[in-house]
Protein backbone atom coordinates (compact mmCIF):
# COMPACT_ATOMS: atom_id res chain seq x y z
CA UNK A 1 0.00 0.00 0.00
CA UNK A 2 1.42 3.39 -1.03
CA UNK A 3 1.83 5.86 1.81
CA UNK A 4 0.58 9.40 1.43
CA UNK A 5 3.29 11.99 0.99
CA UNK A 6 4.14 13.82 4.20
CA UNK A 7 3.91 17.56 3.68
CA UNK A 8 6.84 19.41 5.21
CA UNK A 9 6.94 22.66 7.15
CA UNK A 10 9.82 25.05 6.51
CA UNK A 11 10.66 28.08 8.61
CA UNK A 12 12.62 30.94 7.09
CA UNK A 13 14.38 33.44 9.37
CA UNK A 14 16.32 36.43 8.10
CA UNK A 15 18.29 39.37 9.45
CA UNK A 16 19.92 42.02 7.29
CA UNK A 17 22.72 42.73 9.79
CA UNK A 18 24.40 40.71 12.54
CA UNK A 19 23.37 43.26 15.12
CA UNK A 20 19.70 43.33 14.19
CA UNK A 21 17.92 42.66 17.47
CA UNK A 22 14.67 44.49 18.27
CA UNK A 23 12.80 41.21 18.77
CA UNK A 24 13.85 40.37 15.23
CA UNK A 25 17.04 38.38 15.79
CA UNK A 26 17.43 34.96 14.21
CA UNK A 27 17.00 33.35 17.63
CA UNK A 28 13.79 35.27 18.30
CA UNK A 29 12.35 34.34 14.91
CA UNK A 30 13.27 30.68 15.40
CA UNK A 31 11.61 30.58 18.81
CA UNK A 32 8.39 32.11 17.46
CA UNK A 33 8.19 29.61 14.61
CA UNK A 34 9.05 26.57 16.77
CA UNK A 35 6.47 27.59 19.37
CA UNK A 36 3.83 27.18 16.65
CA UNK A 37 5.33 24.30 14.65
CA UNK A 38 7.31 21.63 16.47
CA UNK A 39 8.53 19.66 13.46
CA UNK A 40 9.88 22.49 11.36
CA UNK A 41 12.98 22.59 9.21
CA UNK A 42 14.66 25.97 9.66
CA UNK A 43 16.53 28.01 7.07
CA UNK A 44 18.40 30.98 8.53
CA UNK A 45 20.04 33.78 6.61
CA UNK A 46 22.13 36.84 7.44
CA UNK A 47 23.40 39.37 4.95
CA UNK A 48 24.67 42.93 4.96
CA UNK A 49 23.22 45.91 3.17
CA UNK A 50 25.96 45.55 0.56
CA UNK A 51 24.23 42.63 -1.14
CA UNK A 52 20.67 41.77 -1.99
CA UNK A 53 21.49 38.12 -2.71
CA UNK A 54 19.64 35.48 -0.67
CA UNK A 55 21.22 32.13 -1.61
CA UNK A 56 19.66 30.25 1.33
CA UNK A 57 16.18 31.54 0.50
CA UNK A 58 16.65 30.59 -3.15
CA UNK A 59 17.72 27.10 -2.07
CA UNK A 60 14.60 26.83 0.08
CA UNK A 61 12.35 27.83 -2.82
CA UNK A 62 13.81 24.98 -4.89
CA UNK A 63 13.23 22.48 -2.09
CA UNK A 64 9.56 23.32 -1.48
CA UNK A 65 7.01 20.91 -2.97
CA UNK A 66 3.25 21.02 -3.44
CA UNK A 67 1.44 20.85 -0.11
CA UNK A 68 4.41 22.12 1.92
CA UNK A 69 4.11 25.14 4.22
CA UNK A 70 6.51 28.08 4.37
CA UNK A 71 6.48 29.95 7.69
CA UNK A 72 7.94 33.38 8.49
CA UNK A 73 7.37 35.57 11.54
CA UNK A 74 6.59 38.77 9.61
CA UNK A 75 5.88 39.80 6.05
CA UNK A 76 9.13 41.77 5.76
CA UNK A 77 11.12 38.60 6.51
CA UNK A 78 9.71 37.06 3.34
CA UNK A 79 10.45 39.99 1.04
CA UNK A 80 11.98 43.47 0.97
CA UNK A 81 9.73 45.29 -1.48
CA UNK A 82 6.15 45.19 -2.71
CA UNK A 83 7.20 43.98 -6.15
CA UNK A 84 9.41 41.21 -4.77
CA UNK A 85 6.70 40.17 -2.31
CA UNK A 86 4.03 39.85 -4.97
CA UNK A 87 6.37 37.83 -7.20
CA UNK A 88 7.35 35.45 -4.38
CA UNK A 89 3.77 34.95 -3.17
CA UNK A 90 2.54 34.36 -6.72
CA UNK A 91 5.35 31.85 -7.33
CA UNK A 92 4.57 29.95 -4.11
CA UNK A 93 0.85 29.86 -4.81
CA UNK A 94 1.42 28.52 -8.32
CA UNK A 95 3.67 25.84 -6.84
CA UNK A 96 0.96 24.80 -4.36
CA UNK A 97 2.79 26.05 -1.27
CA UNK A 98 0.92 27.27 1.81
CA UNK A 99 2.28 30.54 3.23
CA UNK A 100 1.93 31.27 6.94
CA UNK A 101 2.99 34.67 8.24
CA UNK A 102 2.74 34.31 12.00
CA UNK A 103 1.64 37.86 12.82
CA UNK A 104 -0.96 37.79 10.03
CA UNK A 105 -2.10 34.23 9.49
CA UNK A 106 -2.35 32.02 6.41
CA UNK A 107 -2.37 33.87 3.10
CA UNK A 108 -5.57 33.01 1.29
CA UNK A 109 -5.55 32.57 -2.49
CA UNK A 110 -8.63 34.74 -3.02
CA UNK A 111 -9.19 38.19 -4.57
CA UNK A 112 -9.69 39.68 -1.09
CA UNK A 113 -6.59 37.90 0.23
CA UNK A 114 -4.54 39.24 -2.69
CA UNK A 115 -5.81 42.78 -2.08
CA UNK A 116 -4.91 42.63 1.62
CA UNK A 117 -1.43 41.31 0.87
CA UNK A 118 -0.78 44.01 -1.75
CA UNK A 119 -1.78 46.76 0.68
CA UNK A 120 0.27 45.30 3.52
CA UNK A 121 3.34 44.92 1.31
CA UNK A 122 3.04 48.52 0.13
CA UNK A 123 2.67 49.76 3.71
CA UNK A 124 5.68 47.70 4.91
CA UNK A 125 7.83 49.13 2.11
CA UNK A 126 6.68 52.67 2.96
CA UNK A 127 7.48 52.10 6.63
CA UNK A 128 11.02 50.89 5.81
CA UNK A 129 11.58 53.94 3.60
CA UNK A 130 10.44 56.24 6.44
CA UNK A 131 12.84 54.55 8.88
CA UNK A 132 15.73 55.08 6.46
CA UNK A 133 14.71 58.72 5.97
CA UNK A 134 14.53 59.35 9.74
CA UNK A 135 17.91 57.69 10.25
CA UNK A 136 19.52 59.84 7.56
CA UNK A 137 17.90 62.97 8.97
CA UNK A 138 19.18 62.14 12.47
CA UNK A 139 22.67 61.56 11.13
CA UNK A 140 22.60 64.86 9.24
CA UNK A 141 21.67 66.70 12.46
CA UNK A 142 24.39 64.84 14.40
CA UNK A 143 27.01 65.88 11.83
CA UNK A 144 26.38 69.53 12.63
CA UNK A 145 27.60 69.00 16.21
CA UNK A 146 31.23 69.63 17.09
CA UNK A 147 31.73 66.27 18.79
CA UNK A 148 30.36 64.19 15.89
CA UNK A 149 32.56 61.34 14.69
CA UNK A 150 31.77 59.06 11.75
CA UNK A 151 31.56 55.30 12.39
CA UNK A 152 31.65 53.30 15.60
CA UNK A 153 33.16 54.80 18.75
CA UNK A 154 36.75 53.78 19.39
CA UNK A 155 37.19 50.89 21.80
CA UNK A 156 40.60 52.02 23.09
CA UNK A 157 42.04 55.46 23.77
CA UNK A 158 45.16 56.67 21.98
CA UNK A 159 47.03 56.52 25.28
CA UNK A 160 46.12 52.83 25.70
CA UNK A 161 47.21 52.06 22.14
CA UNK A 162 50.51 53.92 22.55
CA UNK A 163 51.26 52.00 25.73
CA UNK A 164 50.39 48.64 24.14
CA UNK A 165 52.62 49.35 21.12
CA UNK A 166 55.50 50.35 23.42
CA UNK A 167 55.41 46.87 24.96
CA UNK A 168 56.08 45.17 21.62
CA UNK A 169 59.58 43.91 20.84
CA UNK A 170 59.35 45.60 17.42
CA UNK A 171 58.92 48.92 19.24
CA UNK A 172 61.67 48.42 21.79
CA UNK A 173 59.67 46.47 24.36
CA UNK A 174 60.05 42.84 25.40
CA UNK A 175 56.64 41.36 24.52
CA UNK A 176 55.34 39.49 21.49
CA UNK A 177 52.06 40.41 19.78
CA UNK A 178 50.36 37.48 21.50
CA UNK A 179 51.61 38.50 24.93
CA UNK A 180 50.51 42.11 24.48
CA UNK A 181 47.12 40.93 23.21
CA UNK A 182 46.67 38.82 26.35
CA UNK A 183 47.74 41.67 28.64
CA UNK A 184 45.75 44.50 27.04
CA UNK A 185 42.90 42.68 25.22
CA UNK A 186 43.88 44.66 22.11
CA UNK A 187 43.91 42.44 19.02
CA UNK A 188 47.02 41.91 16.91
CA UNK A 189 45.44 43.61 13.89
CA UNK A 190 44.63 46.69 15.99
CA UNK A 191 48.16 46.75 17.36
CA UNK A 192 49.64 46.60 13.86
CA UNK A 193 47.42 49.46 12.67
CA UNK A 194 48.32 51.54 15.73
CA UNK A 195 52.02 50.89 15.22
CA UNK A 196 51.84 51.92 11.56
CA UNK A 197 49.99 55.10 12.50
CA UNK A 198 52.60 55.99 15.12
CA UNK A 199 55.48 55.35 12.72
CA UNK A 200 53.92 57.42 9.96
CA UNK A 201 53.19 60.38 12.21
Amino acid sequence: MKKDKINNIYGYCRVSTKGQLDNNSLEQQQEEIKSRYKNVKSYNESYTGKTMDRPIFNKLLDELNIGDTLVVTKLDRLCRSTREGLEIIEYLKDKGIRIHILNMGLIEDTPMGNLIITNLLAFAEFERAMIVERTQAGKAIAKTKDDFKEGRPKKFTQKQLDHAVSLLTVSGGDKSYKEVEEITNISKSTLIRAMRKIRSS
